[in-house]
């Protein structure tokens, strides 16, 4: 860490796997209005990944930020070096018609410039401000984690931290889904951001809480992706029900439908107080739901704004819905 001083972090900004077509392809167009109503409405905090689209988010973005001359507080990932896919066929990795790469892990030091120096490219900037090191963990890589974990520790992180004194990015840290791999990297350096995506929730806490707490006493800040578990604790009626990226469990289906319930007791909207339950805890910086177009953007920021009632949180804790300890919005 150089003692940069680091960005000035909105309460929630945009999370772009979605402007790489995650799921669902969408248009150039709606893409641009996704960022320019973000920005109009003070979420000016983009994080994007070449993993996104296979590039295609980092593509938008930086067109975006071209076109518009906007200077928002940015970060992406490294990680994963993108290869053109020439007549190989293109995984789609859940995203609709990415772009014609093939990501491929990669967490060696010439990795990790490779994949940045793409990224500086795409999104057309010399430096970003944030940097994350991206799906280490051993939910991702299995029997590999060990070999990733190390190579992580002695070769991307380094040369991440070779960047940040090089002036190419503020804060460098972890993007992941998972807790316990946070946790070992903690244990042997200091890191400036984590972006934990999925594991503290309104949906489930109780067991990254702890870590949290441990993060605020240390001043590692924290950035909360997902949420809402994929989707999960925001699904429309005719929506797919998601969790970690995949068809949802029967626990957490069941556990969403106690939570919808007494959001209705208390004329709460869950989208809203998942979002504003995230942005309690103390650790917590930005939180970046995602979305796909203008009119989701909006939505968000209503979310964000919406007044709940304080005893909806004494509410949940008395249905052992939430942790009785964990920190909720006042």
């Amino acid at each position: 860490m150089t003692g940069v001083a680091g960005p000035e972090m909105p309460d929630y900004g945009l999370g772009t796997a979605g402007l790489g077509n995650l799921y669902t392809e969408i248009s150039d167009d709606e893409a641009k209005g996704a960022l320019q109503a973000a920005l109009q409405s003070g979420l000016h905090y983009i994080d994007t990944a070449p993993f996104y689209g296979h590039g295609l988010s980092e593509q938008r973005v930086g067109a975006f930020l071209r076109a518009s001359g906007a200077n928002p507080v940015i970060s992406t990932k490294v990680g994963r070096v993108l290869r053109p896919a020439g007549t190989q066929p293109i995984p789609d990795n859940g995203f609709a018609s990415p772009a014609p790469f093939i990501p491929e892990f990669n967490y060696s030091a010439e990795g990790v410039r490779a994949s940045f120096a793409d990224s500086q490219k795409r999104l057309g900037v010399r430096s970003v401000d944030i940097l994350l090191l991206h799906d280490i963990g051993e939910m991702t890589h299995g029997a590999a984690h060990q070999e990733v974990l190390d190579q992580a520790m002695t070769e991307a992180l380094p040369e991440m931290a070779a960047l940040q004194a090089e002036g190419k990015t503020k804060w460098i840290g972890l993007g992941v889904n998972e807790i316990e791999v946070c946790q070992k990297v903690l244990d042997h350096m200091d890191l400036d951001v984590l972006l934990i995506a999925g594991r503290y929730t309104l949906l489930e806490h109780a067991a990254s809480g702890p870590f949290l707490d441990e993060c605020h006493r240390r001043n590692v800040k924290v950035i909360i992706g997902g949420a809402f578990n994929s989707g999960l604790l925001a699904a429309l009626d005719d929506e797919p029900l998601r969790y970690d990226y995949a068809e949802a469990p029967l626990w957490a289906i069941e556990r969403v439908q106690k939570l919808r319930e007494l959001c209705a007791a208390y004329d709460t909207s869950l989208p809203a107080a998942a979002l504003q339950f995230c942005h309690a805890h103390p650790a917590v910086v930005c939180v970046i739901p995602g979305a796909r177009n203008a009119a989701q953007v909006r939505q968000v920021v209503r979310w964000t704004q919406s007044p709940i009632d304080p005893e909806f949180w004494d509410a949940l804790r008395e249905r052992s819905l939430i942790s009785p300890d964990v920190v909720v919005a006042s």
